[in-house]
């Protein structure tokens, strides 16, 4: 059992989150679809869920404090609004598929479907390598006591690559889920992100000593020549 400050972490509750992530995406992706024929999302949740068990898995074993650290969702200085947006918009781009399956909305041909389920397993690879060379990469905006600036790695190129990586799977999901329209509620996504990683920015800058600094030597935020 791990005690990371007030949060506890067991073995057995490391485990029970991405079961639990995999429970709430497939009730989301095939109660709308009304069919458990829906090969695309399969497909996709197959991935998700052997990510999240891989990383439950590796972490328990190399960085136990990590996954306590993922485990937590309150945030010091919370953004309801934010949060709350997002957590709406990510639910629909999951939920406008299942619908978009039953009433035959979109014909994604199936090369794109198998393209865009590689572009996501891309994406969460991407993820894993920032969480392997950032310990501190957390689901909440905070500054642990003990935390230094990571400048190595996908850091040395932006300074929000897990962003990144979350942008690459959003873009594909509708896709990779056989639905064009389930793009609109990602792109309605961005502009949200783009303020919660301002917002992540002035804590980082005012907590976290030697960011300043890494902000003059790696310009961009999260795609380079870009933003």
């Amino acid at each position: 059992m791990i005690v990371e400050g007030s949060t506890e972490l067991s073995a057995s509750r490391a485990y029970r989150i991405p079961i639990i992530i995999a429970l709430v995406i497939g009730l989301v992706l095939f109660l709308p679809a009304g069919s458990l024929r829906y090969w695309e999302a399969w497909i996709y949740w197959l991935i998700t869920f052997a990510f999240t068990l891989f990383i439950a898995a590796y972490f328990l074993k190399k960085s136990p404090e990590f996954l306590a650290r993922r485990s937590q969702f309150k945030e010091k200085e919370p953004q309801p609004g934010v949060m709350r947006i997002l957590s709406f918009l990510s639910v629909l781009s999951l939920l406008i598929p299942g619908l978009d399956y039953r009433f035959h909305w979109s014909l994604v041909p199936a090369w794109a479907v198998i393209v865009s389920d590689a572009f996501v397993f891309l994406g969460f690879v991407f993820i894993f390598v920032v969480f392997k060379e950032n310990s501190y990469a957390s689901t909440i905006i905070q500054v642990e006591q003990e935390q230094r600036v990571i400048t190595t790695g996908p850091y040395a190129i932006v300074r929000h690559p897990m962003y990144a990586a979350v942008l690459l799977i959003s873009l594909f999901t509708p896709l990779a889920l056989g639905s064009y329209w389930a793009l609109i509620y990602f792109l309605l996504a961005i502009p949200v992100n783009i303020l919660r990683i301002k917002k992540e920015e002035e804590v980082l800058l005012r907590d976290l000593p030697g960011y300043r600094d890494y902000c003059l030597k790696t310009r961009y935020r999260l795609i380079p020549a870009i933003w």
